[in-house]
């Protein structure tokens, strides 16, 4: 898997809601009982249990998002001690949750600080062209709309799953998608992993092809992933989802500057004047 750092397609305007996503994602994941203090991910069994309830009040839950009904017993946050030892107390809901604005609540909500960082530089690579494309109000809808889609293709598909989704992965896969189809040529420096990292640069059609092809070959469990937990079939909705919607603006859209100097070990041939 290749690593993007940096993509050469400079913007018009500065993308102030990319800017705005991301810090409102740290904001929410340093608020978020139980992980922003550990980076190891470790935390207390005290901590454990205030992030179970945190989770299940603001993390969208497949079975909710489907059957539209909400469990009747929750954690709480607080600590019990029963016949197996100390554990997290449930109990009914102290709260009123609507399975709809969960879906937008989760997509601020990570699970480690390498899952927030590694969302967060896909959005700041790639985020800022499709705002400059867009616009900021219609780039934040757009957002919303790859998320929703993500959430909910997953959701149809896990229907009786009660654990919680949480993540901006399908909102940013939504992001790619877009970026795909509306700038397939442009470069885009990445490392890859080969004893060392070594630094390329590369179509973004190469990077974000083979990034979705991943997810594809995960999602329809053709292969192992490490991380058993992610959903990657959230990440192949929101990704489709992007490329729709980006679509129309195609013809419109100009083409990125053509790089120069090396390119995959070979200097990029000048452009002849007219």
């Amino acid at each position: 898997m290749v690593i993007p750092v940096h993509d050469v397609n400079p913007v018009r305007r500065t993308p102030w809601v990319t800017y705005a996503l991301i810090a409102a994602n740290f904001v929410v994941f340093l608020r978020t009982p139980g992980l922003a203090g550990s980076i190891a991910g470790e935390s207390s069994l005290a901590q454990l249990c205030h992030l179970q309830a945190f989770l299940d009040h603001y993390a969208a839950v497949p079975q909710e998002l489907i059957h539209h009904q909400l469990p009747r017993l929750v954690p709480t946050g607080d600590i019990g001690v029963g016949p197996r030892g100390a554990g997290c107390v449930v109990g009914p809901p102290p709260y009123d949750k609507s399975p709809e604005l969960s879906v937008l609540t989760a997509m601020f909500l990570h699970g480690s600080w390498l899952h927030l960082l590694g969302n967060m530089l896909f959005l700041w690579i790639f985020g800022n062209n499709i705002e400059d494309r867009m616009g900021h109000v219609r780039f934040l809808l757009f957002y919303a709309v790859c998320g929703y889609a993500s959430a909910y293709a997953f959701a149809l598909a896990n229907s009786d799953s009660g654990a919680p989704l949480i993540g901006a992965s399908g909102a940013i896969a939504g992001v790619l998608g877009a970026y795909l189809v509306l700038y397939p040529k442009a470069r885009v420096w990445v490392l890859v992993p080969f004893l060392v990292f070594l630094p390329l640069r590369l179509p973004a059609w190469i990077v974000l092809g083979l990034w979705f092809a991943l997810q594809a070959v995960y999602s329809s469990g053709e292969a192992v992933s490490a991380a058993g937990d992610v959903a990657y079939l959230a990440h192949v909705a929101g990704f489709l989802a992007g490329m729709l919607i980006a679509w129309p603006l195609r013809p419109g859209t100009p083409p990125p500057p053509e790089p120069r100097g090396l390119l995959l070990g070979r200097r990029a041939r000048p452009q002849r004047p007219w």
